[in-house]
């Protein structure tokens, strides 16, 4: 596999580095108008490897992040397969739209399927992938209710009462709470507060008092 080029996002490689600046806007702007070429790569959604830095809520907001995404994936979760549906109710433009699903084919979050041979007409459903978004988006709903809208206009029910969702650990089958989590580094040099020192100082900072 190619060598990634210094100051890019882990997981892009030379074919879809335009020549220029890393990290400036334009870097960040081109990255974002090629990242679907990085996708032959992966045959699923990408595995990008970074620092704690980027990390894995950066990595994901590079696949499903943008404005429209997360809302036609939640069209899908729906019910609403085709173009049109989506279109409609997300109320993105077309040409936006398309190139969104297109990356979300390519990322494997989505696929096409063939309805129509005359004339050739696709619609769209979630993969496994993107199944394993639905507690991601029922999370912003409930945020979203409690803080962004003044009276939410979806409800959603589980059985006959309102679905009101908790993290609960799947090794031990406790409720999950911040105080009971801490959170560790697996990236050489680094611990959860930033690049740590070299030398004796990361043990210093490691070492419970």
């Amino acid at each position: 596999m190619p060598a990634r080029r210094s100051g890019w996002p882990a997981g892009c490689f030379p074919h879809c580095q335009p020549a220029v600046t890393a990290g400036t806007d334009s870097a960040s702007t081109a990255h974002r108008a090629v990242f679907a070429l990085c996708s032959p790569i992966w045959p699923t959604v990408p595995k990008i490897t970074s620092s704690i830095r980027a990390g894995s809520i950066a990595a994901a907001l590079q696949i499903v992040g943008d404005r429209w995404s997360l809302l036609a994936v939640r069209q899908v979760l729906f019910g609403n397969h085709r173009f049109s549906q989506i279109a409609r109710n997300t109320g993105a433009p077309r040409d936006r739209l398309a190139a969104r699903l297109k990356a979300l084919v390519q990322a494997g979050v989505l696929e096409k399927r063939e309805y129509s041979d005359t004339p050739p007409r696709s619609d769209y459903h979630l993969t496994r992938a993107g199944r394993e978004l639905t507690p991601v988006l029922q999370a912003l709903l409930e945020w979203g209710d409690k803080r962004a809208v003044a009276a939410p206009p979806i409800a959603i029910q589980h059985h006959d009462h309102p679905l009101r969702s908790r993290t609960v650990c799947a090794t031990c089958g406790q409720p999950v709470r911040q105080r009971d989590v801490r959170r560790v580094s697996d990236i050489p040099g680094w611990d959860i507060t930033g690049p740590a020192p070299a030398g004796p100082d990361i043990s210093q900072r490691t070492r419970p008092e």
